[in-house]
Formats: C-alpha cells, structure tokens, sequence
C-alpha cells in the first residue's frame, strides 16, 4: 500500500472515530441544545406540528417577503430612475450601479461577523431603517460623487439581507419545506417588477416642478423601507429559542421538528475549524462559480432592461409600463420552480430548468436584433428574466446542504461575495458605447449561463457521491457497534444540536 493510500485511509478511520465518540456539550453546541437538551424528550403528534407550521407560516415567510421585497425595490430604483430625469447618465451610470455592489462586497464579510455576535432580526431591522434613510437621501444628491456615496451605503446596508434570511428559514423549517418558504420571498423580485414599473409609471405622469419624478421615487421608496424595518425589529424571530410569539412548548417543538435534519440553529462563538472546512470544501467553490455566473447577467439586467426595452424604440412612459410583463413571469416561472424543488427533492435540477428560458430569450435579443419585430423582442425581454429563481435556488441550496453555524454563515459570505463580485461586473457589461441594443452584453450572458449548466450537473453529482460515501459508512458503523435502527436514530438526534458540520456529521444528508 503506498504512502498516499496509508494517509487516505487514516483520515477515514479517524472521521468515523470521530462521527462515534464526538463529546456534545452546551458550550460548543447550539442555543437549541440548552433548551431541548441531546436527546428527544417529547413526542409531538402530527397534528400539532402542522398547526404549529402554519403559525410560522403566518409570520416568518411574510416578513421575510416584505423585507425581500423592500430590497430588490430599493436596490432597482436606479433603473427607473434613469429613465425618468436621473442627472446621471454614460460612464457615470455604469459606476453609479457598481457602486452599490462595491459598498455590499466590502461590507459583506463583517456584516456577517456583527450578525453572529448578535440577535440577527434586531440586527437586520435596524439595517432596514438605516437603509431607508440613505434611499430618501438621493432625491437631495444631484452629482455623481453623491449618488456613488449614497448607492455605496446602500450596497453595505443591504448586504445582510439574504444571509439573514436563509439563515431564519434554516432556523425554522425542515429540509423538505426550506426552499418553497425561501421561494415565497424570491417571487417578490417578480413582483417588484410589478409594482415599481406601475408606480414609476404614475409618477411618470406629474407635471409639478418642485421635485422631479425620480426624487419623488427615492422617497415613497425610503419611506416604504423604514416601515418594513420597523414591522421587523417589532415581529421577526432571532431565532426558535428566542420566538415570543410561541408559547415555551411550542419553541421545543419547533427545533424538535428541525432535529433530525441535522442542520443545527443559532451559536454565537466562531469556529475557526468550520471557516478552514468551508475554505477546503469544492462544493464552497462551486458554489461560488456558480452564483457568480448567474450574478454577472443579475448586475446588468437589473440596471439596463429598462434601457434595453427603450432602445426598442419605446417612450420613457411606454417602458416603465412594458416592462411590467416580465416581472409576472419572472414570479410565474419562480413558483413553478419552487413546486417542483418541493416535489421532487431537488436543488440542481430547477436551477437548469430556469436557466433555459433565459438562454432562449438572450438568444432571440441577439440573433433578431435586427429585425424590427418589437413583440418578438419584448417577449426575449420577458423570457431572460427566469434566470432570477436560479439565484434564489442557490441560497436555498446552501441553508439545506451545509451543517456547522460558521460553516453556513462563512459559505453565504462567500456567495454573496461572489454576487457582489458578479454584478459589478454585470455594470460594466453594458457599455453607453454598445447603445441601445448592447450586442456584446447580451452575448456575454448567453455564454455565462451556458456554462453554468454544466457547474450545476457538476455540484449535483458531488452532492449524490457524497451520500453514498456516508451511507456506507453509517452501515458500517451501525454493523460494528450492532446498533439497530433505534439506536441509530437516537445517536442522530444527539448529533442534531451539537453544532457539527455536514462533514463532521455522518447523520448529514446532502440534497441534490
């Protein structure tokens, strides 16, 4: 046996030492398991875990859509904006939309290290306000030193949002339910479309000169966004532990319902053994590449499609409204996808399957520019934008498939690192030179996401080669200790709260 083989064996023999003999204690485990101990001390029937879901439901995925939604509003308010009077236009444009990403990347890394040091609801709420301030504050700026300040504030303000989000789901909610309640706030990004392209479009028609109609925007916007934040510092849960709103029974039901999923909930201490395993992971780097893929695309659609669908030959007033359409299917395609991850168990699968309508639809932009066919190309435009559930797939991806609070919050960093990298790069795209039909923009995307295709087959088969290893090992385990099925489960349930990773817990299961 060579000296490479010894080594790999080794490490085998000592992950399944440590998978049987790992020492649980409150101080290095989770809130959860001061409060509902290693092992499972009370059954709850059926009945009353659907009830108590449907409480959840009531608060929870609500909450989070209103703050999802506040945020790709305010986020998108710029492309409205620079059709309806915005003093900033060209290259300024461009690095005015970047800003805001330079201002999510470089803050993206703390905000996640302040969050888990603190209660992330109160955390998040506070941001919200903050950010509504600084998004009234750009009806006042009219250079381009301003708006690059306040859109890069904004940029550090938001970059909590999504990491703090997953996180509360992954809290909350089994395996099996986290993707379709993650889905109840990615469909918002449809929605938005919606009501900021009929918004933007009533505004469109004020005649007064006391404030443009772009000012107007940032205002109702700000406004929107203090309300939002104040409804969560008030309502949104830190955490099962910490949920008033449930009674002290049904907060041990609710983490007894998320035990067996081995995911774990809220622990304040870094684990600098769960940032060097997120490090060393592939899948962290996939996972990477993939959401920077799908961000570049994000990064200029979300900034120019109003400027792209106006080159058709449309008026600032016929945009905003013409624009409207793609958001109902952008919402229409993310519910179907979210249906079909809830029935089918998967991650991989949907995020190819919203990939492609955006590929066909990039396809026509390009390969019929030419053509003077406005209703084909609308209907591109309306296509390109099913790429949006992708990106919300990927997140849901990483609340159900990575184990250890550091390990989890250091991968969402990662990825939102990775889509702030993404879109700034995404604003640089679609250069003023390539006006109004940004042949080269559009070409890039249909490259990207080609390639994406294959990332995420990639990502899939890991995450299936991965299960096998840990089921064999299991069964090897089990066969050795003569454990039964019983014994198995308990030593499941003992492993759910201890804040382990998804490699350091042979109980892990990953979703493909």
């Amino acid at each position: 046996m060579s000296e490479t083989e010894k080594q790999s064996l080794d490490a085998e023999v000592r992950d399944e030492k440590v998978a049987e003999t790992v020492t649980i204690n409150s101080v290095d485990g989770d809130e959860a398991l001061r409060l509902v101990g290693t092992a499972r001390t009370t059954q709850f029937s059926e009945e009353y875990n659907r009830k108590l879901r449907r409480k959840l439901d009531l608060l929870i995925p609500p909450l989070c859509a209103a703050v999802y939604f506040t945020q790709f509003l305010d986020k998108t308010s710029l492309n409205y904006a620079s059709i309806m009077g915005l003093p900033i236009v060209g290259q300024q444009y461009n690095l005015v939309s970047a800003a805001f990403y330079f201002g999510f990347l470089i803050f993206e890394f703390p905000t996640v290290y302040i969050s888990q040091k603190l209660r992330v609801a109160k955390y998040l709420g506070a941001n919200i306000c903050l950010w509504g301030v600084i998004l009234m504050l750009h009806a006042v700026g009219t250079s381009f030193g301003a708006f690059f300040a306040l859109r890069f504030l904004l940029g550090m303000c938001e970059c909590c949002v999504a990491p703090i989000l997953i996180l509360i789901i992954s809290m909350f909610y089994k395996k099996n339910e986290q993707a379709t309640r993650i889905s109840w706030f990615y469909v918002m990004n449809g929605l938005t479309q919606i009501f900021g392209g009929f918004v933007a479009y009533g505004i469109s028609f004020y005649t007064g000169t006391r404030l443009a109609p772009y000012k107007i925007i940032y205002i109702l916007l700000g406004g929107l966004a203090i309300v939002v934040g104040i409804c969560v510092l008030i309502w949104l849960p830190d955490s099962p532990v910490h949920a008033k709103f449930l009674t002290k029974e049904e907060r041990i039901a609710a983490l007894e319902r998320v035990r067996d999923d081995q995911g774990g909930t809220e622990n304040h201490k870094i684990k600098k053994d769960q940032i060097f395993e997120a490090l060393l992971d592939i899948r962290t780097w996939l996972i990477v590449l993939t959401t920077l893929l799908c961000s570049i695309p994000n990064g200029g659609l979300s900034n120019f499609s109003n400027l792209i669908i106006k080159g058709f030959g449309y008026t600032s007033k016929q945009t905003l409204i013409l624009g409207t359409p793609g958001g109902a299917v952008a919402a229409g395609h993310d519910t179907v996808m979210r249906l079909l991850t809830f029935l089918k168990g998967e991650r991989m699968l949907p995020i190819i399957i919203a990939l492609v309508p955006t590929i066909v639809g990039t396809a026509i932009l390009v390969g019929l520019n030419n053509s003077g066919n406005k209703g084909v190309l609308l209907f591109g435009v309306y296509l390109v934008g099913t790429f949006g559930s992708a990106l919300s797939t990927t997140y849901a991806y990483n609340a159900s498939n990575t184990s250890g609070h550091t390990k989890k919050s250091t991968l969402n960093s990662l990825t939102l690192v990775s889509f702030a990298v993404g879109n700034i790069i995404g604003t640089q795209i679609f250069q003023p030179s390539d006006a109004p039909a940004y042949i080269p923009g559009k070409i890039a995307i249909l490259v990207l996401l080609t390639v994406q295709l294959g990332v995420s087959l990639l990502l899939r088969w890991i995450n299936l080669r991965l299960n096998t290893k840990k089921h064999a090992k299991l069964a090897e385990i089990k066969a050795r200790n003569g454990w039964s099925d019983e014994d198995v489960q308990k030593e499941r349930e003992k492993h759910a709260f201890a804040d382990l990773t998804d490699k350091q817990n042979i109980y892990f299961i990953y979703t493909a």
